[in-house]
């Protein structure tokens, strides 16, 4: 499947310089995928000439001419969207019709920041002297290395990729060992709506040493990276030494919290959405369930009732809900998460174990847990994961104390009918996004991104594209008088 692919630089699909190979592995199944092409520092040094050049031809093409190649290649994705989904069922494991979802939202994250990049508005301001005025300006960064993961790739590359060509850089894209099909075929897309070569280049193979050689070039002037927290700091300390810019989203650990006046047959519904997505490894997958001490009870049954209905299988499957984790290191790191809770006191209310009804494949039993404490591992570790803790709280103040104690800020849930509650709520919360009385935080429309140890920068919405340029100011005197 990858032998049309390999490395994109200059334009061109080519095989490493090495002719040097890895496997790619069905999480499902266990087989072989294919066997995709692993970049050596030659095929570096070329992709970062190839994007030094495409940077000159794409920063000089005008917003309205980035902004229909940019449109284009939404137009492309949404033809494709069955073989994008069918890349992400073989690599990730994630049911067909999540696939489409992720695609469908990489599409309007493409179509967004074709928008962007016509709104990159300067401004003029009135200086103190007279005979001047102070013009502000904005200007493409440059080169940007694009890191992104395995768990969402085809939404996270589309994130960065399109972000950089609104704001008219260059891009080279790294795809995780994992999913490299899914990220090469997003390429393959720019490569047919005409953007130019040199603009996007896409370098697979070894992640540490390829991503240590892009930040140690003079050639890239900004990094995005969606990944673990421990990963993100290694990368911040190597970017420091260039003073490169950094848009970092990391590790999640986000409280879902549902207060005692809402319909919990609603509430459940919704929890099930957000936290089975992917089969829980998602970075704003909730991971720890507050809820109130009267609707606790019932929670937790409804919980239990509802997700025994949801069929695991391969993804190929159509009626599959729950696919396989995405690999073997995963589905070891949730069995050793789980046996931990256990001992230090959880009661497993359904689940508990890997999934019995498969010989082959990285499947593990949606897992829901009574009788957590706050201080358990599976609290303060993010479990990436299907698993389940729920906690109960008496008030307010009380929930919002605990939810907040923790060094990770992605994402919050709130469930209320009270409207002044929920506000309150908002505000008290550290976390750079809040879902009240839904499952859904990532549009494209919607600036994503958290604080504390997640990160910094924002992705979607206006504000992302500014990470991608620089402000200029120029004082003109407009004579010699």
């Amino acid at each position: 499947m990858y032998e049309k692919f390999g490395q994109f630089i200059d334009g061109k699909w080519q095989q490493s310089s090495s002719g040097e190979t890895y496997e790619v592995i069905n999480p499902a199944t266990e087989e072989v995928i294919g066997k995709a092409s692993k970049a050596n520092s030659k095929d570096v040094q070329k992709a970062l000439k190839s994007a030094e050049k495409g940077l000159e031809i794409w920063k000089n093409t005008s917003p309205w001419e980035r902004s229909k190649v940019i449109r284009k290649i939404s137009e492309l994705m949404r033809k494709k969207v069955d073989t994008l989904s069918k890349w992400l069922t073989l690599e990730v494991g994630k049911p067909l019709t999540e696939g489409a979802g992720e695609v469908g939202g990489a599409a309007d994250i493409f179509e967004w920041n074709s928008e962007e990049t016509k709104r990159i508005f300067g401004e003029i301001n009135q200086s103190r002297f007279p005979n001047t005025k102070i013009h502000v300006i904005y200007q493409p960064v440059g080169v940007v290395a694009a890191l992104v993961p395995w768990n969402f790739p085809i939404i996270l590359a589309s994130r960065k990729i399109s972000t950089a060509l609104a704001a008219g850089c260059s891009v080279i894209v790294k795809p995780d060992v994992i999913t490299p099909g899914s990220v090469m075929e997003i390429v393959d897309i720019c490569k047919e709506a005409g953007v130019p070569p040199g603009v996007v280049n896409l370098l697979s193979g070894d992640p540490a040493g390829i991503s240590t050689e892009l930040i140690q070039s003079d050639v890239i002037k900004k990094i995005s990276i969606t990944g673990s927290t421990r990963v993100g700091k290694l990368i911040l300390k190597q970017a420091a030494d260039k003073v490169q810019r950094v848009t970092m989203e990391l590790s999640g650990h986000s409280p879902f919290i549902v207060f005692d006046d809402v319909d919990l047959n609603k509430v459940t519904d919704m929890a099930i959405t957000a936290k089975f997505r992917n089969n829980g490894q998602v970075c704003i997958s909730p991971n720890r369930f507050y809820i109130h001490e009267k609707k606790k009870d019932e929670f937790a049954n409804l919980m239990v009732q509802k997700t025994k209905k949801l069929k695991m299988g391969n993804g190929m499957d159509k009626d599959t809900l729950l696919g396989p984790l995405c690999t073997k290191e995963r589905l070891e790191g949730v069995e050793k998460l789980v046996e931990i809770t256990k001992k230090e006191g959880g009661k497993v209310l359904l689940g508990g174990k890997r999934a019995a009804n498969f010989n082959k494949g990285y499947y593990y039993e949606p897992t829901i847990f009574d009788n957590i404490k706050d201080d358990f591992t599976v609290m303060k570790e993010e479990p990436f994961g299907p698993i389940v803790p729920i906690l109960s709280f008496k008030n307010f103040d009380e929930v919002m104390e605990r939810a907040n104690n923790n060094d990770l800020g992605l994402c919050s849930y709130v469930y209320t009918t009270d409207l002044k509650k929920a506000n309150k709520a908002s505000d008290k919360l550290e976390t750079g996004c809040v879902a009240v009385n839904t499952p859904v935080v990532a549009v494209a429309e919607a600036p994503f991104g958290g604080i504390k140890q997640t990160g910094y920068g924002r992705e979607g919405g206006s504000m992302a594209i500014k990470d991608y340029l620089n402000i200029k100011y120029t004082h003109f005197g407009i004579s010699f008088e």
